[in-house]
């Protein structure tokens, strides 16, 4: 009888909770949406686990606990600061913001910590000083500028950072003392894009980065009391020199020298120590053949752990500071590590890790008590990520590809195959990064796994001419009036594409954001023929309006990979290459995702090419994040959005209810 009542309950619930035919989910009032039919209640239900995959990344040890780290999560509908104070215990969340807390930095011997928010993800963001205990944070900077990279000082009493508040455009270096509120000058006034890398063990220096371009960038130490300048790194009297590109600068724990990572004399970026007394260089990692991507530095001055992007996957290396050899460290799984850093007076390291198989989480390895030859892994879980309820174990690997280009270079690209759905040509969706000067790296998929697990779609992410990781000569192979050549290697892989027996060639869909976006409306000017569908996320439409309405700040960045567009030549290429010159080509249906308040790539962008694509009668979504900036960082606006690129490709790349 018992069992008879539970079956009949069971049944009753799930009848109420079940969607009923028909049943629609509302549209959030933080989204404008055109053209955009309902979401069926069905289609939000059956992506419900996947909208719950939750990650951890790692932003550095607790120093006032004998073994504490904080780390940010989400657990409501933005990422917020949590404090851990021992491996898989229970995280405590110490923030509340309805805004994303982008980063946190401990206050170095103090129970306080130091993180970065904005506000409707425009990228203004302002840094706030809070209790670990509790309270509220104390917010220490204006409420209106730009501040970014805040580093505190080795007493904790000290806090360094660039802000954009004297103009809107240059990133000056400030510093306070949060003790004293009264206190509060401009280290240094610069012009550009500088930022704050590091402070002297002594405390009365810090080193700062000059960053022009991803390809030439400098290195100098300030004197805190005097502002005095020494620069580092030479900067090039001779346009025809080839630039060089420095950074990631630490000082070593006895202060008499410098390490940073440079590109000098190489094609990537290798890890050097410089000499402070005679301006003498080593090169720790001359041997390796790809950019040092991170490390840090214990205490004691003994050991350099390095993280090197191999491919497009971390590979975690260990040397002794003294000789600089390599020591024996247990490997890590394949994927993406970041944040790593060393626990005060130990060997212990912290970061957060990730894998086709496994959510961003928090560990740490004590390298005292790591053997590689060892069958049990040295690694601590600080954090177990919940992921819907999926069986994570299931999502696939991806294949890394290299394909030919039209001028005989490969382009390397990462595929994702839906396991056991090898019986018909696959639908295939190319998914185009950001930047440029960014890479596609493989780590965990989350959401997009629904496209390769439940809708059987290949996603292909290709790393076109132009991305970084590849060598600085291959960063810059799009540059300027080189730029048509990245959109040609999305032409040579729809020619991969058709050669594949596994492949659909016609049902292709492409899709961007950022720069990618820009390459997705391109694709889809150049090659419209040969794909069913666009999406284009936070896209540039017409670089010459782009350079004029993005932030003060980004202008002369941008001009350095995109070109000047003062110059009537460049102006005039920038004009005809661009996809709002060429959008009557655009003869499918397309998606246009744009923040309200991106400062990056504006409004105005997204708004002239929906203009312009509605003109040509064909299907135009456009989907509005009211409250976004570059990109939707709010979950409720994640999950609208995620079930709109579905419903789209169901419609117009697997051809669903046609």
């Amino acid at each position: 009888m018992r069992r008879t009542l539970f079956c009949l309950s069971l049944a009753v619930l799930q009848l109420v909770s079940a969607p009923a035919s028909g049943q629609t989910t509302a549209v959030p009032d933080s989204i404008r949406a055109e053209g955009a039919p309902a979401i069926p209640a069905s289609l939000s239900a059956a992506l419900n686990r996947y909208q719950n995959i939750r990650s951890a990344s790692f932003q550095g040890w607790d120093d006032t606990k004998p073994r504490a780290v904080y780390i940010t999560t989400r657990f409501a509908d933005t990422p917020q600061v949590h404090h851990v104070a021992l491996p898989g215990a229970t995280r405590r969340q110490l923030t509340f913001s309805a805004e994303r807390v982008l980063a946190a930095k401990p206050r170095p011997k103090h129970d306080q910590f130091l993180f970065m928010a904005d506000e409707g993800g425009a990228e203004n963001y302002q840094l706030f000083l809070q209790d670990r205990t509790g309270g509220e944070p104390r917010r220490l900077t204006d409420g209106k500028s730009r501040n970014t990279s805040p580093s505190w000082s080795p007493s904790g009493e000290l806090l360094a950072w660039s802000s954009n508040a004297r103009n809107g455009r240059d990133m000056d270096l400030h510093l306070a003392a949060p003790a004293d509120s009264h206190f509060h000058r401009i280290l240094k006034e610069v012009a550009g894009q500088w930022s704050v890398a590091d402070w002297s063990p002594d405390g009365r220096s810090l080193i700062a980065e000059e960053y022009l371009s991803i390809a030439e960038s400098y290195l100098h130490v300030i004197d805190v009391s005097t502002g005095q300048v020494r620069p580092i790194t030479p900067r090039r009297t001779d346009l025809k020199e080839p630039p060089v590109a420095a950074g990631d600068a630490r000082w070593s724990k006895d202060g008499r020298s410098i390490y940073y990572t440079s590109d000098k004399a190489s094609e990537f970026r290798r890890l050097a120590r410089y000499d402070l007394a005679t301006a003498a260089e080593t090169w720790l990692t001359a041997d390796v053949p790809w950019d040092v991507e991170g490390y840090d530095l214990s205490d004691d001055g003994t050991l350099i752990v390095v993280v090197v992007n191999e491919d497009g996957l971390s590979n975690l290396r260990v040397y002794f500071a003294a000789t600089g050899q390599q020591r024996s460290v247990h490997k890590l799984r394949a994927g993406q590590l970041s944040g790593v850093e060393f626990r005060a007076d130990s060997h212990e390291i912290g970061f957060t890790l990730s894998s086709a198989q496994a959510s961003s989480d928090v560990f740490s390895m004590d390298l005292d008590k790591s053997d590689p030859l060892m069958n049990v892994s040295p690694l601590e879980r600080w954090t177990e990520s919940e992921t819907g309820g999926l069986d994570v174990s299931a999502f696939v690997e991806p294949e890394l590809i290299r394909y030919p280009t039209f001028d005989g270079k490969k382009i390397p690209a990462f595929v994702y195959r839906p396991a056991g759905r090898s019986d018909a040509p696959r639908p295939v969706l190319i998914q185009i990064h950001g930047g440029p000067e960014a890479q596609y790296r493989p780590g965990f998929l989350g959401r997009l796994n629904y496209l390769v697990n439940e809708l059987g779609i290949v996603v292909i992410m290709p790393n076109v001419r132009g991305s970084a990781g590849y060598g600085k000569s291959y960063l810059k192979l799009d540059d300027g009036v080189l730029r048509e050549d990245a959109v040609k290697d999305i032409g040579s892989l729809l020619d991969w594409i058709a050669a594949q027996p596994y492949l659909d060639k016609n049902r292709v869909a492409v899709s961007g954001g950022s720069y990618g976006g820009f390459m997705s409306l391109a694709v889809q000017t150049t090659y419209n023929d040969r794909i069913k569908a666009g999406i284009d996320v936070v896209g540039i439409s017409n670089f010459v309006t782009f350079l004029k309405n993005t932030q003060d700040y980004r202008r002369d960045l941008r001009r350095a990979e995109y070109g000047d567009e003062r110059d009537p030549k460049i102006r005039e290429f920038l004009e005809r290459i661009s996809p709002l010159a060429r959008v009557a080509k655009i003869r499918t249906p397309i998606l246009v995702v744009q923040g309200r308040n991106d400062p990056r790539v504006p409004l105005s962008e997204s708004e002239q090419v929906v203009a312009a694509v509605k003109k040509n009668e064909v299907p135009v979504w456009y989907v509005v994040g009211q409250n976004e900036g570059h990109g939707f960082a709010k979950k409720v606006n994640q999950d609208y959005l995620q079930a709109v690129e579905v419903l789209f490709l169901r419609k117009f790349l697997l051809g669903e209810g046609d």
